[in-house]
């Protein structure tokens, strides 16, 4: 150490000595570690910097007097410089830097000492302190402060924490060091290298190393860290054994971890865990590196660039490098070019720099499983996948592909939300590539049907539920997937709509039409429970093609009065659905039917009362609720009975409509179990309300009222959005006409944060009803 050093240690001892206190005694009184002063006396340490002087000379109890010959030592000792700041430079490419706003925000409260907000439930990003363990509190200055920021490759973690330490340089007066882990290396540097590497750049004496030997070299440098405010940034860890050793455990540094992976075991952590860059965040990223005149000459193109690089920021700088180097290229051109699914990861390079180079380092490091799962997850259609469909992908069991979906997830190869695992878009480019390439594509082939197979086999299980007559799978259900209750099947036929519907597609399209009708069959009466979801036209059109293409007039005329329906109902088109129904009465007549016959003269009625051909509809009611009850079938005059009373009801017949909701609610009453439970249900809710609408018409307003809360009631616990939405609405347009406004605007304000789900104008209409109420207040 210096002379000067060795001054101010002289002196520190004689004032200590002088106030008659051991090292122990001033220790406890300033705060100040006893190693630390034993160092600083002894002259083994560079003098220390104001802050910790004033600590000790509190402890002391010194006057201005000595105070000041104490600071005068301090700064003789420093020789007026600060010691040695960062063992390298911050690489170039930070000033490029955009986004990460709420990310940058947090760095910086942790960096003054405070608490962050709690993360939502289910929220990406948890930049909270890992739960059970204690956090950094504000104006606690004697803890240090981790964060670790995982993500995967190519998020954008190392550029992220090199510009919040540009940014927050001045709060870490006495150190700013990145040091490389190399943790996508085969051979890392160990904890101990790191460390000693630390030690000598904060000039720490090779003598003190020596007399300390290797296994002191981790005191030494707890020690070094305890006495300082320092920054440290651990870039690219390996994994939790190289990175705890290097955490202070005493002190007021920060240190900012990156890593692939999600280091699950370290404690006493706050957590960032990075998601792909917001659309306008990508295009202001884009824009920074082409020029912003170049960006808005075609911004169209530029969203398609930034769409193509998953918001992915690695990709994102290779396309825009591209561009940059490309100055007679048009966004455009790189914008085709990128659209090409199958060369895509081809065309995101920028010299010597791949975005697929960024996913073969965390690749290689997958065990045999976790590489084969990840492979063949890039063969689901949808955006996401669930615990059974993994299963499925390797042939495992429930609890063996949770634990490599696991893996997979610590490795930051796939994300989470909730129940569900997702592979960032050019993640499943890539794996699909390694599928090809590890297993050949033919295999890659294999795998694909195989799930599509399971995928649709599942849902006619699923389906299948709620089926009249049919109800659970027959015989116990052995799969993956857990269908013991028609609850449990809805939500898998919900959450996997776009899986299903991607396998119904390839099975038309390979000809598989006994599977396609098959399905679709399945999914008949579940379809009344996801009116609005959206592709039911698609599913029943495309049914009715494949029953035409295997010759059944009779599949042909169920299908086709299914796709009726969804013209009619789903999609509010009775003018395109009428001949469709027609269609479908043809081959039912062809067949001789009778069945067939009557859905057919029931979808057109309902078609004809939409457009307010009440007559056209009477009559078509009319023969269906005959033929329905010719051929024994409840479900189907239930069915025509009330669309009876909603033909009524819609011409404004109070009365008559009143008298035929009540006869269709005792027919339902005394077909007690002939009629689905669920069936019964969702029919009970309707013409529950159809009475409360039916009084209203007759200004009965009190007992309309009551039916129409009891309408609403009776969804409870009726996973429907869309039905619930329907009910509230017709009650508050009943309570703005009698009169109880207050009690209106309720009913809408709960319609209006029903979500997806609902009716498409609904919510909407619910939202102006509820404006022009509260203006009239």
């Amino acid at each position: 150490m210096s002379g000067g050093g060795q001054v101010f240690g002289a002196l520190l001892r004689q004032l200590r000595l002088d106030a008659l206190l051991t090292i122990e005694g001033l220790a406890e009184r300033s705060g100040v570690s006893v190693r630390g002063i034993g160092d600083l006396e002894r002259g083994r340490r560079a003098a220390p910097q104001r802050r910790t002087v004033a600590a000790l000379a509190d402890g002391l109890g010194l006057d201005d007097h000595r105070r000041e010959r104490l600071l005068a030592a301090a700064r003789a000792g420093r020789g007026g410089d600060q010691v040695p700041m960062a063992v390298r430079t911050f690489p170039r490419g930070i000033a490029d830097f955009v986004g990460r706003e709420d990310e940058l925000v947090s760095l910086a409260m942790l960096a003054a000492g405070k608490e962050l907000p709690a993360a939502p439930a289910g929220a990406g990003t948890d930049p909270g302190t890992d739960p059970g363990t204690g956090a950094h509190a504000e104006g606690d200055g004697a803890r240090p402060v981790v964060v670790a920021v995982s993500g995967p490759p190519g998020m954008g973690k190392t550029a992220l924490a090199l510009h919040a330490a540009q940014q927050l340089v001045d709060r870490f007066p006495d150190g700013q060091m990145v040091l490389e882990l190399r943790g996508t290396d085969r051979n890392p540097p160990a904890a101990a290298e790191i460390m000693l590497s630390v030690l000598k750049a904060f000039h720490v004496a090779d003598s003190e190393l020596v007399g300390a030997g290797p296994h002191g070299h981790a005191a030494l440098y707890q020690a070094l860290l305890a006495d300082r405010r320092c920054l440290l940034v651990l870039d690219d860890a390996h994994d939790e054994a190289q990175v705890r050793p290097l955490l202070p455990d005493r002190g007021r540094t920060m240190v900012v971890v990156t890593s692939r992976r999600v280091l699950t075991g370290l404690r006493d952590v706050h957590r960032l865990a990075l998601g792909e860059l917001a659309h306008q965040e990508a295009l202001a990223f884009l824009a920074r590196m082409i020029g912003e005149e170049r960006a808005a000459t075609d911004p169209l193109a530029l969203s398609d660039v930034a769409r193509h690089c998953g918001y992915l920021p690695l990709a994102l700088r290779m396309a825009g490098s591209w561009l940059a180097t490309r100055t007679g290229w048009t966004v455009r051109r790189l914008a085709g070019r990128l659209a090409v699914e199958e060369r895509r990861l081809d065309a995101l390079v920028a010299g010597d720099r791949k975005v697929s180079a960024a996913f073969d380092l965390s690749y290689r490091r997958l065990t045999p499983d976790a590489a084969r799962l990840f492979r063949r997850l890039s063969v689901v259609p949808g955006p996401d996948a669930g615990v059974a469909c993994a299963a499925h992908l390797l042939g495992r069991d429930l609890p063996a592909a949770q634990d490599v979906l696991d893996e997979l997830v610590e490795a930051g190869l796939l994300g989470t939300h909730g129940d569900r695992f997702r592979l960032h878009d050019l993640l499943r480019l890539y794996a699909h590539g390694r599928l090809e390439a590890d297993e050949g594509p033919e295999a890659a082939e294999r795998v694909r049907a195989g799930l599509y197979r399971w995928l649709l086999e599942t849902t006619v299980v699923a389906g299948r539920w709620f089926e009249p007559g049919r109800g659970g799978p027959e015989g116990g259900w052995s799969g993956l997937v857990d269908l013991s209750t028609a609850e449990l099947a809805r939500q898998w036929l919900r959450s996997q709509g776009i899986n299903w519907l991607a396998a119904l597609r390839a099975a038309a399209a390979a000809g598989d039409h006994a599977m396609v009708v098959e399905v679709a069959e399945a999914l008949h009466w579940f379809s009344d429970q996801w009116i609005f979801w959206g592709h039911w036209t698609e599913v029943f059109r495309t049914a009715a093609r494949s029953a035409e293409a295997l010759g059944d007039e009779v599949l042909r005329a169920t299908h086709l009065n299914y796709y009726a329906w969804t013209l009619i109902v789903c999609e509010s088109r009775p003018d395109d659905g009428l001949p469709v129904a027609a269609q479908a009465l043809a081959a039912a007549v062809r067949a001789g039917d009778a069945a067939q016959q009557a859905w057919a003269h029931f979808y057109q009625s309902w078609a004809y009362r939409h457009l307010e051909r009440f007559a056209d509809a009477t009559h078509c009611y009319g023969r269906a609720a005959d033929l329905f009850a010719a051929a024994g079938d409840p479900h189907g005059s239930l069915q025509a009975q009330h669309g009876r009373a909603l033909n009524l009801l819609s011409q404004g017949e109070g009365a008559a409509a009143l008298d035929a909701y009540r006869r269709t609610l005792a027919f339902l009453d005394e077909a007690g179990a002939l009629i689905e439970p669920h069936i019964a249900r969702v029919a009970r809710i309707g013409l529950t309300s159809g009475i409360g609408r039916s009084l209203a018409l007759l200004a009965r307003w009190d007992e309309a009222i009551a039916c129409m809360h009891a309408a609403v009631r009776l969804c409870d616990g009726l996973d429907n959005p869309s039905l619930r939405s329907t009910q509230l609405h017709i009650l508050g347009e009943a309570l703005v006409s009698a009169g109880r406004k207050a009690e209106a605007r309720e009913a809408f304000r709960t319609c209006v944060t029903l979500g997806p789900g609902t009716e498409p104008w609904r919510v909407p209409d619910a939202h102006a009803r509820l404006a022009e109420l509260e203006a009239g207040t």
